[in-house]
């Protein structure tokens, strides 16, 4: 949920509000088209596009139109009129910005004046962060196997107060961007221990579930996001209160063990009996797990691997290149990784663009992390019921065929486009939820890691590049859409050719897994390969563990 909010808190801090050129001196009257007024404040309420310009008279007498970017003073004109046609002197707004303060009393935009030429300061605000996202995810990641997954979740959380906190206090533009792409390393690195931690304490049974449920809780935190945005209109003070909203994630995270895998893995057999035995008690178990009998029965099964398939033996040699051995995988490979890409992109296009949907754009914005909720469930219940394939086809077609839809809706409209958006997000969030364990099932143990984990790559380069097409609705009002609907139809025609993973072994070699995508019928009949079930039971958690939700 603090990742939630933290990703997306950028909609209403950095926003831009409507802005003219300051002038030189007191206003004595203000006309706009036919209204007059004695002050800009008066004007705000009818302005309704960025081509308009306000006449003003200072008490001087000088007459000035102000526009967004530049200002002109009448020469030679004594009445106050609203079109002109004698001669003018432009120039620039050195003395600054008037802005409308109806909606926002303050944001990063007015703070700094990050319009007409620094516009492109504002720009990059999202995505810089979703850059930390990124290097945070990879960093944090390779801290947790070497550190414990405790220690990283209790730096990281601990990390997004002080850093969000932090953010508040930043006295410039350059040193907030530096403490907020601070802030999304560790946002992104607690989203990601976090899920490995959820993964190795939840059996293999209820796993898809608890995945869900972490997608499910980071959009209950946009839905936070809106909440605080509608009663904060001052940006400092919206950020700390977000902040704030995050402390008892805080306080809680310190009173969370260490996981039993990774204390195996360190070969720390004591301490992974201790938090065995607190499982059994609470899960009422009269015979809890023993460590020694397990550490025996994988000796056993390192062992048989070392005289058995060589290929599953020497997982560590392997690399990216392994995912383009053959014609079979390498079109797998890229089939997925579009798939991770579009679903984040979607994700983020339809969650950034609901501010300028019209209407309420804070009620927007918590329908849009709302309507999240239904569909981690029915992704669910349709992934165990009709398979993966067959519920990753007709989202992502039809997200697509959304996509074209509100193309033709009347800009005028506001509730049908509000809700055709809603139907949008729904459908790519099913088929984002979805590649995460579809992905994982689709890949051989000994390059299953490596699958998921550049898969999570292209999720990441999605949402770096998502505000861009945001900000390609200056452009064309579609252009986004219209990129998310190519790319979503794309995934959903390159998707059929992908086998079915429902109900069949996890392969172990690639030559499984090739023969997994040729013949489906050889595939359904084949029994997993000859492994203990608690070897072969680790062997699938550690498979699935590196698992990204950074969206």
């Amino acid at each position: 949920m603090s990742c939630g909010i933290h990703y997306l808190a950028s909609v209403f801090m950095a926003v831009t509000p409507n802005f003219v050129c300051g002038f030189p001196g007191n206003v004595s009257s203000v006309l706009f088209h036919n209204s007059s007024a004695s002050s800009i404040e008066d004007i705000w309420t009818l302005w309704t596009s960025p081509e308009n310009y306000i006449v003003v008279q200072l008490e001087n007498g000088e007459i000035w139109e102000l526009d967004q970017c530049s200002r002109s003073k009448r020469e030679a004109s004594l009445d106050l009129a609203y079109e002109y046609k004698g001669n003018k002197s432009v120039f620039p707004c050195s003395d600054g910005f008037l802005y409308d303060d109806t909606k926002w009393k303050s944001t990063v935009v007015t703070q700094w004046d990050l319009v007409c030429d620094r516009e492109w300061l504002a720009k990059l605000i999202q995505p810089t962060f979703m850059l930390g996202v990124l290097i945070g995810a990879v960093i944090f990641g390779d801290i947790a196997d070497r550190l414990g997954r405790q220690r990283v979740i209790w730096f990281t959380s601990a990390g997004q107060f002080v850093f969000g906190v932090a953010v508040a206090f930043t006295f410039d533009y350059y040193s907030f961007v530096i403490v907020r792409f601070l802030l999304a390393m560790v946002s992104s690195g607690y989203l990601v221990v976090a899920f490995v931690y959820v993964t190795e304490f939840v059996g293999i049974k209820a796993r898809t579930w608890a995945s869900m449920h972490v997608h499910a809780f980071f959009a209950m935190g946009i839905m936070v996001v809106a909440l605080v945005g509608f009663l904060v209109r001052t940006w400092w003070v919206y950020q700390i209160f977000l902040s704030i909203a995050t402390l008892p994630f805080v306080l809680c995270c310190w009173m969370l063990p260490e996981t039993p895998f990774w204390l195996l893995s360190e070969e720390r057999y004591e301490d992974a009996q201790k938090v065995i035995d607190t499982m059994a008690r609470w899960n009422k178990v009269s015979t809890p797990c023993k460590v020694s009998e397990l550490c025996s029965v994988q000796k056993d099964d390192l062992a048989t691997g070392r005289t058995g398939d060589d290929d599953t033996s020497s997982t560590k040699k392997h690399n990216i290149l392994d995912l383009f051995c053959n014609w079979q995988i390498a079109r797998r490979t890229i089939t997925v990784w579009l798939i991770w890409f579009t679903g984040s992109l979607g994700y983020y296009v339809f969650s950034l663009s609901s501010v300028s949907l019209g209407g309420n754009e804070y009620l927007n914005l918590f329908l849009i992390g709302a309507v999240e909720l239904p569909c981690y469930i029915i992704a669910c219940v349709a992934m165990d019921k009709l398979g993966r394939r067959n519920t990753l086809i007709p989202f992502l077609i039809l997200s697509a065929l959304i996509c074209v839809l509100i193309m033709f809706i009347p800009q005028d409209f506001n509730i049908l486009i509000i809700l055709a958006n809603m139907a949008g997000k729904f459908s790519i969030g099913v088929a984002f939820g979805l590649i995460y364990l579809y992905t994982a099932e689709l890949y051989p143990t000994i390059v299953r890691s490596l699958a998921v984990g550049t898969g999570s790559m292209m999720c990441r380069v999605g949402s770096v590049v998502a505000p861009f097409c945001v900000y390609l609705r200056s452009v064309w009002i579609f252009m986004p859409l219209l990129l998310v609907g190519i790319m979503a139809l794309l995934s959903g025609i390159l998707t059929i050719m992908l086998p079915e993973t429902l109900g069949k072994p996890l392969t172990n070699t690639l030559v499984e897994a090739t023969e997994m995508g040729r013949n489906k019928k050889s595939c359904s009949e084949k029994t997993p390969p000859a492994h203990s079930g608690a070897a072969l039971e680790k062997i699938e958690m550690f498979g699935q563990e590196r698992v990204s939700t950074d969206k």
